[in-house]
């Protein structure tokens, strides 16, 4: 007997809330992207979240925590090793990543991938280096532009991006050059989490512009998850946002792709209008992206308002026999020294206006109690492999 009819899992991308006991082993030593967001701005004006009993998670310097919150909240470590997107996100539905991912943020990319991607591609490689996506166009795209080399680069992240002039250089090139590149990268000593086509419009520098035909090359999850259990189960499983791209379209039955966070939030609004019964699983990624990578804490700050904003129509939409969860697949704390994620707790709030209950959960060792538990409700077993356990008993 199902207790929810819809689940919605929303993940804040970034939205850390405390060090792990082993974050030193990642350089990452007193970081909270949460708290210090709060601690570095006058005001922070989250009063759903705070409802949820988000302020009750981790201390913030402008918002109490409630004595009765709504939601039940906690925090959840992760059992992978890693800090990334994918091994956060693969974690959620089941898959423990046991091995990090590649990175090339101190060296750049090695001369023999980059000499193998030039000859297949046809194109000269300029840039091959860590660098942030608007400082990298106005730096080289007009040569871009005036030469046909192809800008490749990458930052603290498992990535390998590659940017191009929708006018001069073409979409289609662009995403034939990225395939190229994910078929390299699947070697072991290339192997990154993702390639990702960066599009962008413009003539000259202070000009360029990104546009939302990203995108992402992922790596194949390397087994099923809730999300292909639930699928072969007949149950909907619908992405919004990079979802899709994350789990290379495994076990999902309908995409939506997102042009920003507040856009990610509406879309999700728009399918809470809609029947379905299933999963609704979404990434909003201008936190980790815009604000965390770029360490600046205000922008975090008004970018967590708008979403909750957005959460407050949320919440009036949900049907009783909906569970909201909110969480995050790794920190990136904008107050950090250098650009990379920071190894970190997440939060945790579900919420149902079927719920009796609320408070406080132990703090759990690894974020796969999400999909177990989304599993249970929907009385569909895990994959073999997978790990994670169901908390669906705790939330009445």
């Amino acid at each position: 007997m199902e207790k929810f009819k819809r689940v919605f899992v929303v993940v804040m991308d970034s939205l850390g809330v405390g060090a792990m006991p082993d974050s030193a082993d990642f350089g990452d030593i007193g970081v909270n992207t949460l708290g210090h967001i709060s601690e570095s701005v006058d005001t922070f004006e989250i009063q759903n979240l705070q409802r949820l009993g988000m302020a009750n998670i981790t201390p913030l310097k402008q918002v109490a925590p409630t004595d009765h919150p709504l939601a039940y909240y906690g925090k959840l470590r992760e059992k992978s090793r890693g800090k990334d997107t994918m091994t956060g996100h693969w974690e959620m539905m089941g898959l423990e990543v046991t091995k990090p991912f590649q990175t090339f943020t101190e060296t750049g990319f090695p001369p023999e991938l980059i000499k193998e991607l030039e000859e297949r591609t046809g194109h000269k490689v300029i840039g091959n280096k860590s660098a942030s996506g608007t400082e990298i166009l106005d730096e080289l795209a007009e040569e871009e532009i005036a030469t046909g080399h192809m800008i490749v680069y990458t930052s603290a992240d498992s990535v390998l991006q590659i940017c191009g002039n929708e006018e001069t250089f073409g979409l289609d090139e662009l995403y034939r050059c990225c395939e190229i590149a994910r078929e390299l990268t699947m070697r072991d000593e290339w192997k990154v989490g993702r390639v990702i086509a960066r599009p962008y419009v413009g003539k000259k520098k202070g000009e360029f512009k990104r546009t939302s035909n990203r995108h992402d090359y992922a790596l194949k999850p390397f087994g099923p998850t809730a999300l292909n259990a639930m699928k072969d189960a007949g149950l909907d499983v619908i992405s919004i946002g990079k979802i899709n791209d994350i789990f290379v379209g495994e076990g999902i039955t309908e995409a939506y792709k997102s042009k920003s966070s507040v856009h990610g939030m509406e879309q999700t609004i728009d399918v809470a209008k809609k029947d379905f019964h299933g999963l609704c699983f979404v990434n909003l990624v201008d936190f980790d992206a815009l604000w965390g990578h770029r360490r600046n804490p205000s922008g975090y700050a008004q970018e967590i308002e708008k979403f909750d904003v957005n959460l407050g129509v949320l919440l009036d939409t949900l049907r009783e026999d909906d569970l909201l969860i909110i969480t995050a697949d790794h920190g990136n704390d904008p107050t950090y020294t250098g650009t990379d994620h920071t190894r970190e707790k997440v939060p945790f709030l579900a919420y149902s206006k079927a719920m009796k209950g609320s408070g406080e959960l132990p703090e759990t060792d690894t974020f796969a109690i999400i999909g177990a538990t989304i599993a249970d409700d929907f009385g569909v077993k895990m994959p073999e492999g997978t790990i994670g356990y169901s908390i669906l008993d705790k939330l009445k």
